[in-house]
Formats: C-alpha cells, sequence, structure tokens
C-alpha cells in the first residue's frame, strides 16, 4: 500500500473524480492499493487513525460517494482480467472500455453500460444497465462470485453457496456499503458484431417522437436497445441491434447514421465519440410503469432540461423482483432530467414524477429524496438492512442515504 498525502505528486491527479461538481472534495490521505493486502491494510490504517473511508474504482458517482475528506481507497492498480471458461475474472479497478477491450480477445462481453472510464464493481453494485441489457440482463445479474474486504479486515469470497446474503445484496443495493470489493467474476457472453444506429428530428417533432417510442422501444425484441435523447437542438434515438435493423414507428428521422458490423469494443467507442463532458450538471431521474401523457410530455418540453430516455423490459424483467438485491423488475423505462440549473431539473422531475413509480436507479442516485430506502429498494430493503448489521455492523462504510442509519 501506498500512502499518498496532499503534497505528493500524484495527489491532485489520483483524488479528482469523474464528475466534477465533486473535484474539490479533498481526502485526508489516499491509499493507493495494488493488491488484497493492500486493501486490508488500508482499512486498519483508516481504524487506527479514526478516519471516515470509501473506496474508488472509477469516480462516476452522482452524489459524490467515491469522494471524501477522510481515507480514500484508490483501486485502479486492481485493473486484471482473466478468462477461464467463459468465466471472466475482473479487479476492481478496472473501467468499461478496458473491460470490453479485455474480453473481447476471447470472443466474450458482459452486459454493462457505455462510458468508458466508468469503473466495474460502482456499476455492478447498483445493478447495470446496457445495450445488451434487454437480450442478457442487468451487470449484476451475470455476477457468479466477488471477493470482498470487511471493515474489519476479513476477506469473504461470496457467491450462491457462501456468504450467499452478501452476494445477494452486491447484486443492485448500490456500491461501498458492505466492504470494499478486489475482484468480481462473471459468466461472460459471447461477443457479438452489432449495428449501431442514431436517428435524429428537428425539436419540434419531440412530442410525437415520444410518444412512438413510449409505445415501442420497451417491448422492441430482447436484441435492440434504442435509448432516447431530447435536447435544445432536437431529438435523438440511439443503440444498438443484434438483429436486423428495424425501428418501427420512427422510420422518418431528417439523419439515420448507421454503422453496421462493428464489433463490440468498437461499438461502445463510437458512442462516446467527442470531446469530454466536463460540465457541472445535475441530475434527477425515476422509472415509470406507463407512459406520459401528451400534455406531460409538453410540459416537460419546456423546462429547458435534456430528457433521456432508457428502455427496461427484456431481460431486465424475467428476473423476480426478490432474486437479487435490484428491486427494480417491473418497470418499463426510466427517464433522467439533466442540466445545468438544478431548480429546473427539479422542476423537470416534479413534472413527470406524479406519474413515475416511485423508484429510482440506484445508481443515479438523487441526494434530494426523502423516502430513500422504497425508491432505492423497494421491498428489498429489509433484507438489506440484514446484511449490512451481519457484515458492518459498525457502519464503517457509511454515507447519506446508505444502510445502516447515521452514526
Amino acid at each position: 500500500m501506498e500512502l499518498i498525502g496532499p503534497d505528493h505528486e500524484l495527489y491532485d491527479a489520483l483524488r479528482r473524480p469523474a464528475m466534477p461538481q465533486y473535484e474539490d472534495v479533498r481526502p485526508r490521505v489516499i491509499a493507493r492499493c495494488a493488491c488484497v493486502d493492500d486493501v486490508v491494510e488500508a482499512l486498519g490504517y483508516a481504524r487506527s487513525h479514526g478516519l471516515p473511508v470509501v473506496p474508488r474504482g472509477g469516480g462516476h458517482c452522482f452524489a459524490g460517494r467515491s469522494s471524501t475528506t477522510g481515507l480514500m481507497i484508490e483501486l485502479s492498480a486492481l485493473s486484471a482480467i482473466s478468462v477461464e471458461a467463459e468465466l471472466a475474472t475482473i479487479g476492481a479497478g478496472a473501467r468499461l472500455a478496458d473491460v470490453y477491450r479485455g474480453l473481447h480477445e476471447y470472443g466474450l462481453t458482459i452486459p454493462a453500460g457505455c462510458g468508458p472510464t466508468v469503473g466495474i464493481v460502482g456499476l455492478t453494485s447498483g445493478g447495470g444497465l446496457g445495450l445488451l441489457g434487454r437480450r442478457y440482463g442487468l451487470t449484476c445479474d451475470r455476477l457468479v462470485a466477488a471477493t470482498v474486504v470487511l471493515a474489519d479486515g476479513d476477506v469473504v469470497t461470496c457467491d450462491a453457496e457462501r456468504a450467499a446474503d452478501l452476494f445477494w445484496a452486491l447484486r443492485g443495493a448500490g456500491g461501498g456499503q458492505f466492504g470494499v470489493v478486489t475482484s468480481l467474476v462473471f459468466a461472460a457472453v459471447p461477443s457479438p458484431a452489432a449495428t449501431r444506429f442514431r436517428l435524429t428530428w428537428p425539436r419540434d417533432r419531440a412530442p410525437d417522437v415520444i410518444a412512438a417510442w413510449q409505445e415501442w422501444a420497451p417491448a422492441a425484441p430482447d436484441e435492440m436497445t434504442a435509448c432516447l435523447q431530447v435536447t435544445a437542438d432536437g431529438v435523438r434515438v440511439f443503440g444498438a441491434t443484434l438483429t436486423a435493423f428495424d425501428v418501427g414507428p420512427l422510420d422518418d428521422a431528417s439523419e439515420v447514421d448507421v454503422r453496421s458490423d462493428l464489433s463490440w469494443p468498437a461499438l461502445k467507442a463510437s458512442l462516446s465519440e467527442g470531446d469530454p463532458d466536463d460540465r457541472v450538471v445535475h441530475s434527477k431521474s425515476e422509472f415509470f410503469r406507463s407512459a406520459l401523457p401528451p400534455e406531460v410530455v409538453g410540459r416537460l418540453l419546456g423546462t429547458g432540461c435534456e430528457l433521456n430516455f432508457t428502455p427496461m423490459g427484456g431481460a431486465y424483467n424475467r428476473v423476480p423482483v426478490d432474486a437479487t438485491a435490484f428491486a427494480h423488475r417491473t418497470e418499463r423505462f426510466l427517464l433522467e432530467h439533466v442540466g445545468p440549473d438544478r431548480t429546473a431539473v427539479r422542476r423537470s422531475w416534479s413534472i413527470a414524477h406524479a406519474y413515475g413509480s416511485g423508484h429510482v436507479y440506484p445508481n443515479f442516485p438523487d441526494p434530494d429524496l426523502t423516502d430513500w430506502a422504497a425508491a432505492y429498494h423497494g421491498a428489498n430493503h429489509a433484507r438489506l438492512e440484514n446484511v449490512k448489521a451481519a457484515y458492518d455492523p459498525g457502519d464503517v462504510f457509511h454515507f447519506p442515504q446508505s444502510l445502516g442509519g447515521g452514526r
């Protein structure tokens, strides 16, 4: 373990999260860990110095939970990827772009997100939506084992038979609440060739496109994921399909960009082309089980916020609600409201909220939530509290809206 303080030349580069609104949060010390024993040592250091502790794999937490003024456990060196018999073992410091490239060498992949620098553990712990999700399920649905360092330094390998309650909780409760995950084992799937599509309409067509998308995309074939984004410049539907390209009622776009026979890493890279987005933006979101009425869509379009629609359905919804900690198995789509003006984002969310399910994706944490336990965890909350009490009774891994209560 290497301890890095504010005077170290690497301190600023290591402490800076991906979310720019939290870049001024300064840990007292950073523990740079390259193996499981380093993580054990780092937790011991935190205990002996009375420091709060957070692990960081990617630093993309919308609520800043991967930043701290205490001890930050930095895991980027734990990024090895190996494959044996289609089981992929991935270190906690691996980012998605590296995961896709590394697994593609074996002809494999996992269903996961599009952000190339997103950390694999945070994504998996909160569920994990992605372009292959309607075909193969959440990222956490492919998880078969995990290695976790608990607050007291004990190292636990959990799966369906060993520490099965912890394994259940790691699949969808949200990251960083039970211990420091150091590696994950996934049942990988074939790395497909796919068609990427991007269809664009003028902004004034947004009501029609949203109406068509709400009816079509969540019920599309499992092999297709079509997301919708409304910005000030226009409205677009984009995504990927493993089958013949057919977007049903969305066939009159003013611009059509289709790229066929892309490898899965190439497809993912094509969706993150362009300059990095370093804006400070605010976000609120909610799941929906039925389409928004036209008059509500009209009001949303007047808020000035970016609207991002993600389809559910398919394999996401064929898993029982209590099979994993991810409680959102009956939803039709996810709507995210994004913008630089927090007041406008809150107003946009409140317009749609009356029609929402009340459930919120754990990987999109929302500090405004009052009944966060029901929003993130639904009927699984009581069981999660029991797991928290068993594996982190001292609430060492504590942050606002976390299991285990305050301190």
